[in-house]
């Protein structure tokens, strides 16, 4: 179960008011907020179906005024579905291969001159989205989308933020999803300046103590070239893999 979710995370996490899933015996194809945020994730189809279930999950976008998705496939898809769909015309996603990371006993406790937790306030949680989006060099128009919605991301409340701060600055942030197996982990970032001064590691611990005060301590993620050797040192666990494809069908 905590491969699925690890390779599958979106098929398991909460969905907020502006969220869908659809279920089908087939593939599960997990809708966000805006246009651009899709993914078919847990692939349970013969190999021959897949033009039809192409088909399929085009016309389940288009019908929401949708033309591109993500293909996230796992350790379970059927042999053969990436160069199957490579084939038919998608893509490999800028950062084409993940592994699934699980970490089941307690991490270590960061520097005592870091202080992390979840965020309290909007304030506190503005300023750590802004942490992610400087980490991950998000383009501008995208931050600003993003930011627009912030007050109503923060209303909602479907998923944590923890943070870790740092001479009263925050450094280092990240995002969990509650599951009744674990807490699903996001965005884990640090600014590039704090880097190596254990932010990232208090940022974990506090996940963990919020996963274990919900009696499900374990924490899940997926990690890439760059974030997997740093999960694999702070103790996780791989579990299974994932190839990153993109339908583009406007």
């Amino acid at each position: 179960m905590l491969r699925d979710i690890a390779e599958y995370p979106n098929s398991y996490g909460p969905l907020g008011p502006a969220d869908e899933r659809i279920e089908t015996g087939r593939y599960t194809l997990c809708l966000g907020r805006g246009l651009t945020w899709n993914t078919v994730q847990r692939q349970r189809f013969a190999l021959e179906e897949t033009d039809d279930v192409l088909a399929e999950v085009r016309a389940h976008l288009r019908a929401r005024g949708r033309t591109r998705t993500e293909w996230e496939i796992g350790s379970t898809a059927p042999d053969g579905l990436v160069d199957a769909l490579l084939a038919r015309g998608l893509a490999r996603d800028r950062e084409p291969y993940a592994v699934a990371l699980v970490l089941t006993r307690e991490p270590e406790p960061p520097p005592a001159d870091i202080t992390a937790r979840r965020v309290e306030t909007f304030e506190e949680y503005a300023e750590a989205s802004a942490v992610q989006w400087h980490a991950f060099e998000m383009p501008h128009d995208e931050v600003e989308d993003v930011r627009a919605n912030l007050p109503q991301m923060w209303e909602e409340r479907v998923n944590l933020m923890h943070a870790a701060w740092l001479d009263r600055r925050i450094v280092s942030a990240g995002t969990a999803a509650p599951t009744e197996h674990g807490l699903l982990l996001y965005g884990g970032a640090t600014l590039p300046e704090a880097r190596g001064r254990g932010g990232y590691r208090g940022v974990l611990r506090a996940r963990w103590v919020d996963a274990a005060a919900r009696g499900t301590p374990a924490l899940i993620t997926q990690g890439g070239s760059m974030s997997r050797p740093i999960l694999e040192r702070l103790g996780f666990e791989r579990v299974g893999e994932i190839h990153m494809l993109v339908d583009d069908f406007s």
